[in-house]
């Protein structure tokens, strides 16, 4: 019940890290440069059609954000290189804090300069990209390969490749960690896009922060029951 109990935590604290994503996503796609900060698939592709001259598809913007995620996720992983796997550190909570209070700074000067130029969209993009790269860093440790936070393509396919319509047969959390991964983002994209329409850019992007805060509430919480379980464990074995 224990085990139960902190995965349930990891479970809801990743979830709602995919809804923030969702959230950012749609401020950088719909209130900044019509690039992707989590969403590399599509900047990959966005890249490809605009090094054929697609009208309105930007390259040097897309080229940005894929560098600003992978470089995010380089440093992210660095920080984390000692950490086992199923494990959720304190590190890995440092580098969330540092994303919170990075997304409220941007929050806030975006706010107060009102309208950004290219060259502010461009950055705001780049640095939302390595954050979403190291947050990518921050919960692998916990091992959860269904819930990405980033991306939900290979959660898509995972979950009708494995469906009993496919002939096979997934365990009841699995499919509810795939399943609430796909609702979660999709429901983060469209608060995003309507607080944008309603109040701004800025203000979707303390949204995000919101849930993300609650996010890494439910994985201190998860953590801190994962360690009185492997401490319970241990002492029983030990006895």
């Amino acid at each position: 019940m224990k085990r139960a109990s902190h995965l349930a935590f990891y479970t809801s604290g990743l979830l709602l890290l995919t809804a923030s994503t969702g959230i950012i996503d749609a401020v950088s796609y719909l209130a900044l440069d019509r690039v992707f900060t989590g969403n590399m698939t599509g900047n990959v592709l966005f890249i490809g059609f605009a090094l054929t001259g697609t009208d309105d598809i930007p390259l040097l913007n897309n080229v940005l954000a894929l560098t600003g995620f992978m470089l995010g996720a380089v440093l992210g992983a660095r920080a984390l290189k000692h950490l086992e796997v199923s494990s959720f550190a304190r590190s890995s909570g440092i580098v969330l804090a540092i994303s919170v209070i990075t997304t409220v700074s941007i929050s806030l000067v975006w706010w107060q300069a009102s309208s950004l130029t290219l060259t502010g969209q461009v950055v705001i993009t780049t640095v939302l990209a390595a954050l979403m790269g190291a947050q990518v860093a921050a919960v692998k440790p916990i091992g959860n390969s269904d819930i990405t936070t980033v991306v939900v393509t290979s959660t898509i396919a995972n979950l009708a490749r494995e469906s009993r319509l496919a002939g096979s047969s997934q365990a009841p959390h699995v499919w509810r960690n795939r399943l609430g991964a796909i609702v979660a983002m999709g429901l983060g994209a469209t608060l995003g896009s309507a607080l944008i329409s309603l109040s701004g850019g800025p203000a979707a992007l303390l949204l995000a922060v919101g849930v993300n805060i609650f996010a890494g509430t439910a994985l201190v919480i998860g953590a801190r029951k994962h360690r009185v379980h492997t401490s319970a464990n241990a002492q029983l074995a030990a006895s």
